[in-house]
């Protein structure tokens, strides 16, 4: 069954851009995981500094192979994160 991730991030207008070329790198390189089926950056409308990512891997065991990619050690965890002021993740299995 694959498992989904909804993640909901927001951080100050100031570090906008930052965010925003980061998710963009990661959204380019996240597919060629061999377990990712999608991954999808989003930016929410009217509201500045916030961002919707919808990612979808083969198993919750392809998502933890994600979270242990140099890239997202470098793009997530060491820019996204510190910059972020909210951020919710949720996950789920698709039916």
């Amino acid at each position: 069954m694959a498992f989904a991730v909804v993640a909901h991030y927001r951080c100050a207008p100031a570090d906008e851009a930052t965010v925003r070329a980061a998710l963009l790198k990661m959204r380019d390189l996240t597919p060629t995981e061999p377990a990712n089926l999608a991954y999808e950056v989003h930016a929410e409308a009217d509201q500045a500094g916030s961002y919707v990512l919808y990612e979808q891997y083969t198993d919750r065991a392809g998502f933890e192979a994600h979270k242990a990619t140099d890239h997202f050690a470098e793009l997530i965890v060491g820019c996204v994160l510190p910059l972020l002021t909210e951020r919710t993740v949720t996950f789920a299995e698709v039916l």
